[in-house]
């Protein structure tokens, strides 16, 4: 049986785990202590879970009262998605007779005569003497244009002395005539050649391009039968889900992770889900850091979309690194990609010398190793705003380009420490390099500084401070609290900028909006962070 009764003094949470950034309740320690315990005494599954394997519990509230608590494993449990301790597969693609059955014997039975054909040698064999027939033709008309060559020399000498031109003429054009019959001898020789190899292998390509179409087939097949529930009882499956949210198909493996298992197995039940956390169990597979025992958070690229569709009609703890009272960092849009967060003033966006948290550090941690975040620009320390963040290298170097070619379009807001202005916009070209004796504070240097051109318009006056938008062509360091401070620029500081003006609670520069496109699908993208001031 798969749910399993808590007894424990321990009041549940007032709102359900945030599964993406959580410090496990005690109640779920409990579950996890019983369910670890349970997987000890298991030697049958001890070799394969020596080798990494991810474990969840959700505690629930049992309809008349107590709780109860469900436990998962992600994916298959030595080749079995049925093991009686944890809760079934939302799917189960391994039932006998079964749609997914039939056309995996198709499959196999693909491989199978592929197999045959490759051992027969008959593809590769007839690829190799395509390769010789070519290099047996390509020698002997080498050979035979330095014997042409050297004939011609032979004739040029005997010119000089005099010879009959009627018959060296008739030499060379024998010698050029016998060269054509040569390439066309060649020509016949690697047809018959490459229609050979073609024949050997069409009917391998054949073979593959059947195993194409019944494998895309059957993997759509699959994830339409994963129809994922949510506390308002409305079902989607997993093609709408990833087509919805992401834009694309779902990657393998989704729905068979922890959290969707048990959250699906506890709506089927009529369960209310309280909490859950998920563990390790294991040696840390190669591409990631997992530590045994350790409490991770739900996978991204492929639990995200769906739980944010199960988990809607369940009141859920706020993300504890968004945007709020306290500072923390809000997330405006992610995908398999990039992620665009919003963030707060007086955090790094990268780690600097000092144990202090980094945007960069925080989506680390947040991303548990699903994902490598990669700093595609940065924001001062002090300015708050859009920042974007790529999850792979070819990502980071797609999006770098816009910001390198100044497609990207940027707008930030100020407040100036100044009630008014001379002129209501303007154009600012100051170019800017560091002060090597006074870092991070930068210079205007008009000789050795970098082009520096912001734009810029007012948009009001609030409490006796000027408010600014700022647009930057370029993306210098501080450029644009240089360009506002400066007295060749608006020479008025941005309000709270202690380096190039007066300290306040806080630098009022907030990066607002960005647009750029999608470093895969190179759609146009727009996001929007309204500024807390």
């Amino acid at each position: 049986m798969f749910l399993h009764p808590l007894q424990s003094a321990i009041a549940p949470p007032p709102k359900f785990t945030y599964p993406f950034c959580y410090e496990p309740h005690p109640l779920c320690l409990q579950a996890a202590a019983e369910v670890q315990r349970y997987i000890a005494s298991q030697g049958c599954w001890r070799e394969e879970i020596s080798r990494g394997k991810m474990f969840g519990v959700l505690v629930v509230a049992v309809p008349g009262g107590g709780m109860a608590y469900l436990a998962a494993y992600s994916g298959q449990l030595c080749g079995r998605n049925d093991w009686p301790f944890f809760v079934p597969a939302v799917f189960d693609i391994l039932q006998p007779g079964g749609h997914f059955k039939e056309k995996e014997g198709e499959i196999t039975a693909i491989n199978a005569r592929l197999a045959e054909l490759e051992a027969a040698g008959g593809e590769a064999e007839a690829q190799r003497r395509l390769a010789e027939v070519r290099r047996i033709c390509e020698e002997e008309e080498a050979r035979y244009k330095a014997t042409m060559a050297e004939a011609k020399l032979r004739r040029d000498a005997l010119r000089a002395d005099g010879a009959d031109e009627a018959a060296l003429v008739r030499q060379s054009q024998h010698m050029k005539a016998e060269l054509r019959r040569m390439k066309k001898r060649h020509a016949e020789m690697e047809a018959e050649a490459r229609r050979a190899a073609d024949e050997a292998g069409r009917e391998a390509d054949g073979l593959r391009a059947e195993r194409r179409r019944l494998s895309d087939g059957l993997q759509a097949w699959i994830f339409s039968q994963f129809r994922m529930l949510n506390a308002e009882g409305r079902r989607r499956d997993l093609n709408d889900i990833f087509r919805c949210e992401t834009g694309g198909a779902p990657p393998s493996g989704a729905g068979e992770c922890c959290a969707p298992k048990l959250l699906q197995c506890a709506y089927e039940h009529g369960l209310k889900p309280l909490c859950m956390a998920e563990f390790w169990w294991g040696e840390s597979p190669k591409a990631e850091l997992r530590r045994h025992l350790n409490y991770y958070p739900a996978c991204r690229g492929k639990c995200l979309p769906i739980l944010r569709h199960m988990l809607q009609g369940l009141d859920v703890d706020p993300d504890p690194l968004r945007l709020d009272d306290c500072g923390r960092l809000e997330t405006v849009y992610e995908d398999g990609f990039m992620a665009v967060v919003n963030k707060p003033p007086g955090l790094l966006s990268v780690p600097g010398r000092t144990e202090r948290r980094s945007v960069e550090s925080i989506l680390r941690a947040q991303w548990g190793g699903e994902a490598e975040p990669f700093m595609v620009h940065r924001l001062d320390m002090d300015t708050s705003g859009l920042l974007v963040v790529a999850k792979s290298e070819e990502a980071r170097r797609l999006l770098q380009a816009q910001f390198e070619g100044r497609s990207v379009r940027k707008r930030y807001v100020a407040l100036l420490d100044t009630p008014r202005l001379q002129a209501s916009e303007g154009r600012i070209s100051l170019p800017i390099r560091p002060d090597p004796m006074d870092r991070p504070r930068q210079v205007v240097d008009r000789e050795g500084g970098r082009e520096a051109v912001t734009y810029w318009h007012m948009t009001g006056v609030r409490g006796g401070h000027v408010r600014l938008a700022l647009h930057p062509l370029t993306g210098r360091t501080h450029q644009l609290r240089v360009h506002c401070a400066h007295p060749d620029g608006l020479g008025a500081p941005i309000l709270g900028d202690a380096l190039y003006g007066r300290r306040a609670d806080r630098l009022y520069l907030h990066a607002e909006s960005l647009e750029l496109c999608h470093p895969a699908t190179g759609r146009l993208m727009s996001f929007k962070a309204e500024a807390g001031f």
